[in-house]
């Protein structure tokens, strides 16, 4: 797998990452300040996700995209 194309797997498993991380945060959190930062993290994650999958989408109609590497 290219190294870009690693890079964009990295990427989507950040997003994921962060996604969980905000509903985690969300479900334990005490007041609304924590509120807005989980809210922000999750729609950070969506939109970072979105971005990496229109690339990844890219990189296989290029014929670039294979895979493997990392999980």
């Amino acid at each position: 797998m290219k190294p870009c194309d690693e890079n964009i797997k990295k990427t989507l498993k950040l997003a994921e990452e962060m996604l969980n991380l905000a509903d985690k945060g969300d479900a334990v959190r005490e007041d609304a300040g924590c509120g807005v930062l989980y809210g922000v993290l999750r729609d950070s994650g969506y939109k970072i996700r979105k971005l990496a999958e229109v690339e990844k989408e890219a990189h296989i109609k290029k014929g670039w995209w294979k895979e493997g590497g990392i999980k």
